[in-house]
């Protein structure tokens, strides 16, 4: 029996309880990691957990709100207890916000999508910091949006909170690249059917875009065959 790339690995997956974050973990399962699965839809991630180990495979549920800093430092607590380590962080729980005009942005929603888009990964990263360092192949690949660098009307909120998280990663993988072993991936998705996208398109036609396995399908050729710090990469509607 040939050994699974990701065989002996350990990966949290954030925003798991679906679309692209389930479609990653169940991918990044297959392929021999023990999964930790993250999001606040409990049922959800239950769904997810349950699919992985019927296929074989092997995954913890951990129910967390992200804006909950306290919360991620128990989490990280809890994965060092049992673990000892952390291969893989996969950050790619987001929220939308409402598109609208910028001069009508509400300013409490504003700053609720800062803090799960931004000051949330700051948290994530701070506190699995040391975990990776344990391991021997540490990645974080953090999942993008393309308004992050292409500005578009009505995405202003939003798009500035992806383009703060994108300046966080790359930061996070300059200070790696000479003292630490750290490799950080951004991976833009593009197109993607999933129900934030449903969303903000509400009148499109899913079935004319790619479906949330290409985009785990890219993240996980990223985790088993390696990549340099900083890699950027978007996924292709033929990925």
């Amino acid at each position: 029996m040939s050994v699974k790339p990701l065989s002996g690995q350990v990966a949290l997956v954030t925003g798991a309880s679906q679309g692209i974050g389930a479609a990653i973990a169940e991918s990044v399962a297959a392929a021999g990691a023990h999964v930790i699965l993250t999001a606040r839809n409990s049922e959800g991630l239950e769904a997810v957990e349950e699919r992985i180990h019927a296929a074989g495979g092997s995954a913890t549920i951990a129910p967390l709100d992200l804006k909950d800093a306290d919360g991620i430092g128990r989490l990280a607590q809890a994965v060092s207890t049992r673990w000892g380590k952390l291969d893989i962080l996969v950050l790619n729980a987001a929220t939308l916000g409402t598109l609208a005009p910028l001069n009508h942005a509400d300013a409490r929603e504003f700053a609720d999508v800062f803090t799960l888009n931004v000051s949330a990964q700051q948290a994530m990263i701070a506190a699995f910091d040391a975990l990776l360092r344990k391991s021997d192949n540490p990645r974080l690949i953090g999942i993008t949006s393309s308004v992050a660098q292409q500005p578009r009307a009505f995405w202003g909120v939003y798009g500035a909170s992806k383009a703060a998280f994108e300046v966080l990663l790359a930061a996070y993988g300059e200070e790696n690249r000479t003292v630490g072993r750290i490799k950080v991936a951004i991976v833009d998705p593009g197109a993607t059917a999933t129900k934030m996208r449903a969303k903000a398109y509400p009148g499109e036609d899913p079935s004319t875009l790619k479906q949330p396995d290409a985009v785990a399908a890219c993240v996980l050729a990223l985790l088993s065959n390696g990549y340099e710090s900083i890699h950027r990469e978007r996924v292709n509607h033929n990925s």
